[in-house]
């Protein structure tokens, strides 16, 4: 069984042409990076969500919280919660 590590994938505008970069992260940074995520807003997941789904968010919080739904992506199995809490 082989295991692989997320990696998320980015494109960068160089002028000339777009590069795309990948980077590679392990299943425990994601988590401590979600987790960096939170405690920078101070809210929990579930007052994050709340508050996403009523459009009641900062631009620095909305920022936070579309980076924890794509890290939630990567990380996809049961740590991953849902949209609507």
């Amino acid at each position: 069984m082989s295991v692989s590590s997320p990696c998320l994938t980015m494109a960068i505008d160089t002028g000339e042409r777009v590069v795309p970069t990948v980077i590679h992260r392990t299943r425990s940074e994601l988590v401590e990076q979600r987790e960096r995520l939170l405690a920078g807003v101070h809210m929990s997941y579930e007052e994050l969500a709340e508050r996403a789904a009523t459009y009641s968010l900062s631009l620095r919080e909305l920022d936070v919280w579309h980076t924890i739904e794509g890290l939630d992506y990567l990380l996809d199995g049961d740590e991953v919660k849902p949209f609507w809490p």
